[in-house]
């Protein structure tokens, strides 16, 4: 779809637009969030943080994956970080992954079960005790459009993509 088609698909009276699904930064967002900010719309982003982030977004998520890492420039733009915890290591391994020397704190860090690991008793151990043991830098999450099964009551979605990504096709 183009930046206008997309824009024309929207529901009346939308004030904020969230781009996510994939890896939305390996293309130029600069046309569509252009587009959605002349309508007065909130663009945020959620990325991997994997490559450039391109355009003045209103709010950016990164949520790290272990296939690519992300680059030192996604990760100063962050406003927040989500943490897809499959295993009770990812807490410790993802943290590592976004520390840099001007890290502050003041970023909120979500853990959101992986979906598949959602009842998984160790995992959700592992991200209560992050949370409490934390010094106030881990938020507990849960992924929400899972439950309320979002992706298959809309038509325009496509086939959910293996975790861990394509790396054939770049995400």
């Amino acid at each position: 779809m183009t930046p206008e088609q997309i824009v024309k698909s929207l529901p009346p009276r939308t004030k904020i637009v969230i781009i996510t699904g994939g890896e939305p930064t390996i293309f130029n967002l600069n046309p569509l969030v252009d587009e959605l900010h002349m309508l007065d719309i909130q663009v945020h982003l959620e990325t991997s943080g994997g490559f450039p982030i391109q355009g003045e977004l209103n709010w950016i998520t990164l949520s790290p994956k272990k296939w690519r890492h992300p680059i030192p420039s996604a990760l100063v733009r962050a406003d927040e970080f989500k943490f897809i915890i499959e295993t009770e290591e990812d807490i410790d391994f993802y943290w590592k992954l976004i520390q840099m020397p001007n890290y502050t704190e003041d970023r909120p860090i979500w853990l959101h079960p992986e979906w598949s690991q959602h009842k998984n008793s160790k995992v959700l151990e592992a991200i209560c005790e992050a949370v409490k043991d934390g010094e106030g830098r881990y938020r507990a999450g849960w992924q929400l459009h899972k439950c309320y099964g979002v992706d298959l009551l809309d038509k325009r979605s496509r086939p959910l993509v293996p975790l861990g990504g394509d790396y054939k096709r770049g995400f």
